[in-house]
């Protein structure tokens, strides 16, 4: 069974850091890529990063470029995203996503992505 648990969210500040953490079970390391996604309330859900199986591609969404790094550790099994000079408009659900594939290929879809993860809330005040 596979299960990808989210952790690492919380209330901070504008300005502050966090860093999330994606723990996945049920999939081999690096058999797998991995995405965050993002829902705010009444909007639909966007990309925000992604990497590949190996964590040798990365890809990122305008809005987070410069500000969030996309992590992996293939022997923990676990993706991070961490997160600086966070802005009140980065407050949302943040879910993680994996897509069993051998290919590097970037996906940016969340219809690409078959397993998610339940999503931890990310708060950030002005």
């Amino acid at each position: 069974q596979v299960q990808l648990v989210e952790s690492g969210g919380g209330l901070v500040q504008a300005g502050a850091s966090l860093r999330l953490s994606c723990a996945v079970s049920g999939l081999t390391s690096r058999s797998y890529n991995t995405g965050w996604f993002r829902q705010a309330p009444g909007k639909e859900r966007e990309f925000v990063a992604f990497i590949s199986s190996s964590g040798g591609t990365t890809y990122y969404a305008d809005s987070v470029q410069g500000r969030f790094t996309i992590s992996r550790d293939n022997a923990k099994n676990t993706v991070y995203l961490q997160m600086n000079s966070l802005k009140p408009e980065d407050t949302a659900v943040y879910y993680c996503a994996a897509k069993r594939s051998p290919f590097v290929r970037v996906l940016r879809y969340a219809s690409e992505y078959t397993y998610w993860g339940q999503g931890t809330q990310v708060t950030v005040s002005p």
